[in-house]
């Protein structure tokens, strides 16, 4: 992902968490000391067979996903440390931690999956598969490793796809180091530095800025994936937090996104799609998935992370929405709405999109196809109808009752 601010910006975007909304995977030893921390987004695509051809279920890890007791902090040279996340109807995935010299590392990923659980795998012939592979995760002992880029792990009809990985093995107290590794991918993105603007409002020391703030300009963005433009997006983008200030009273901070200052990156498989925007120290994330079912799009998920200002109780400030359901379309259709449409992320933070024209996964010679307007626009289109209508039909009835009363007043008068 391309990052502003050189490393500062791409270690605040690191941070950002999808699935797991609140703590992160924990494993403990006996005596109750963390010795595993982890919180990352994982999705899957499982090709498998029904007894009439193959078939792909494509899903993510839930936010209901749990540390199963199998995991263990192992024993010093006998035993490595293994986290083992489970969900659903028997499926898992393991992480076989090792260490060598000042490093530790991911030896072994291993995804277990039960192709009798028809929620997954509708139409399946049964039976549990398990693959492994070793994924490119390695660390500096006492670093917590951090990659908020996307990597594809591909194992035999199996593709697990890990993005905005925060994880440490060997934890020494209880807690993610302050030092950290930040992963090869993240480094190459954040050599592209992009100049600031000064487009950001003063914050307040109310909820409601004196003034409402101007509408911001609509950026073009896009994601191309390996077959071609994945995710394509106009819109103008406003973030506003509000937040509580060190002398106990509220600031609000309102930051519209400059598009010629916004960098964008991406990436997208056939059901997942990430939008990554990053404007000055903010960070926007959008997360879209597909319905097989309904064969529609939507977003999923917002992570936003920024800085806010030094008199901010928590400067360094996070949130995260992964149960929405928001720019909904059908695939190979586009989504349209030229009102403000208001995303709430938490009970204080929204991102406001403006004029959003998007549409992803299926888009065909980069251009937007058949337009699905949001209610919003809908509603303001009937409104005028309706008032129209009613306008009318009121000079209708008076045209009726001049008419009525012309006649009888006519009747009146008798011919000489």
């Amino acid at each position: 992902m391309a990052r502003i601010g050189g490393c500062e910006v791409l270690q605040a975007a690191a941070m950002l968490v999808f699935l797991q909304m609140s703590s992160a995977f924990e494993v403990k030893d006996e005596g109750g000391k963390v010795c595993i921390i982890a919180n990352m987004s994982v999705s899957f695509s499982v090709k498998y067979s029904t007894k009439s051809h193959q078939q792909v279920a494509n899903f993510t890890l839930p936010q209901n996903a749990k540390v199963l007791t199998n995991s263990t902090c192992g024993k010093e040279k006998l035993l490595a440390p293994v986290l083992v996340i489970g969900f659903g109807k028997g499926h898992s995935l393991k992480m076989n931690f090792t260490k060598a010299s000042k490093q530790y590392s991911v030896d072994k990923l291993t995804f277990l999956y039960n192709l009798s659980d028809t929620s997954l795998f509708p139409n399946s012939t049964g039976g549990t598969k398990e693959v492994s592979q070793k994924p490119n995760i390695q660390a500096d002992m006492d670093t917590r490793y951090k990659c908020f880029s996307t990597s594809h792990i591909d194992t035999l009809n199996v593709t697990i796809t890990l993005s905005n990985v925060t994880l440490e093995a060997y934890v020494l107290n209880n807690t993610l180091s302050k030092n950290e590794t930040v992963c090869d991918a993240d480094k190459t993105h954040s050599t592209t530095a992009v100049p600031k603007t000064t487009t950001q409002t003063p914050s307040t020391t109310s909820q409601t800025p004196t003034t409402p703030p101007p509408n911001p300009a609509t950026g073009k963005y896009n994601v191309t994936g390996t077959n071609g433009t994945c995710v394509l997006a106009h819109m103008g983008l406003q973030l506003n937090v509000s937040y509580d200030k060190k002398d106990r009273k509220t600031g609000l901070e309102v930051l519209n996104f400059a598009p010629e200052n916004t960098s964008f990156t991406g990436s997208c498989d056939s059901s997942s799609a990430f939008l990554n925007l990053t404007f000055e120290k903010t960070a926007l994330v959008f997360h879209f998935l597909l319905n097989t079912s309904t064969d529609k799009f939507f977003l999923q998920g917002v992570t936003v992370n920024t800085t806010l200002p030094s008199e901010a109780t928590t400067p360094n400030f996070e949130a995260v929405n992964n149960s929405m359901n928001e720019l909904r379309a059908t695939v190979g259709n586009s989504f349209k709405c030229s009102a403000e449409e208001k995303l709430r992320v938490e009970d204080r933070v929204f991102v406001n999109v403006f004029n959003v024209w998007v549409q992803v996964f299926k888009i065909n010679g980069n251009k937007f196809g058949a337009v699905e307007e949001c209610q919003l626009d809908e509603n303001n289109m009937v409104i005028p109808i309706i008032v129209g209508a009613a306008l009318a039909g009121l000079v209708l009835i008076v045209l009726v009752a001049y008419l009525i009363g012309r006649k009888r007043s006519h009747a009146g008068y008798q011919t000489i």
